[in-house]
C-alpha cells in the first residue's frame, strides 16, 4: 500500500471513530443521561437534579463532552538510606542538602563575578553615553542605534546581577 493508501486508510479510521463516538453521546442523551457543568470546570452525569441546583451547575445542552484521563505519576523508586534515619519532616538529609546549598551558592557566585566583570567591560565600552564612533558608523543614526542597544544591554546586565544577588540572599549562610 503506497503513502496515500495509508493516509486515506487512517484518516477514513479516524472519521469511523468519530462517527460511533458522536452515536453513543446521542444515545446517552437520548437515553435521558444529562451532563452537567458544576464549577471549577468538573463535568458530570452522576448526580441528581437537586443535586446540579445545589452546587449551582448548569446543564450542558448539544455540546458533545470529551473526556481525556490524565496521567497519574508514577510512585518514587524506594530510596536506599546513605547514614542513619532521617527525620520525618525532611525529604533530603541535612548533610546532602548542605552540600547542595553550597554547590549552589558556588554556582552563583561565579555567575555573579562573570556577570559584573561583563558589565564593567560594557560600562567601559558605553563611556558615559559617549562611546567611541566606528569606522562603519559613518551614519549617525547607526551610532546612535548602537548606542541605545548598549544601554539597554547594560540595563538587562544590572537586572541579572540583581536577581543572583536576590538568589544568593535566599540560600542560607
Amino acid at each position: 500500500m503506497g503513502h496515500m493508501g495509508v493516509r486515506r486508510l487512517v484518516r477514513w479510521s479516524l472519521v469511523g471513530w468519530a462517527a460511533g463516538a458522536a452515536a453513543v453521546a446521542q444515545a446517552q442523551v437520548a437515553g435521558g443521561s444529562v451532563v452537567y457543568r458544576c464549577p471549577g470546570n468538573v463535568y458530570t452525569d452522576a448526580i441528581t437534579a437537586q443535586e446540579a441546583k445545589d452546587k449551582g451547575c448548569r446543564t450542558l445542552e448539544g455540546a458533545p463532552v470529551t473526556v481525556v484521563q490524565g496521567v497519574r505519576p508514577r510512585a518514587a523508586a524506594p530510596s536506599v538510606a546513605t547514614s542513619g534515619p532521617r527525620p520525618a519532616d525532611s525529604k533530603v538529609e541535612p548533610g546532602e542538602q548542605r552540600a547542595r546549598d553550597s554547590d549552589a551558592r558556588r554556582i552563583l557566585d561565579s555567575e555573579l563575578r562573570m556577570e559584573m566583570e561583563r558589565l564593567a567591560i560594557l560600562q567601559k565600552e558605553f563611556n558615559n553615553g559617549e562611546p567611541e564612533r566606528r569606522g562603519d558608523e559613518r551614519n549617525y543614526q547607526k551610532y546612535q542605534d548602537r548606542v541605545a542597544e548598549m544601554k539597554a544591554t547594560i540595563a538587562r546586565k544590572e537586572s541579572d546581577i540583581a536577581a543572583l544577588r536576590r538568589e544568593l540572599g535566599k540560600l542560607p549562610q
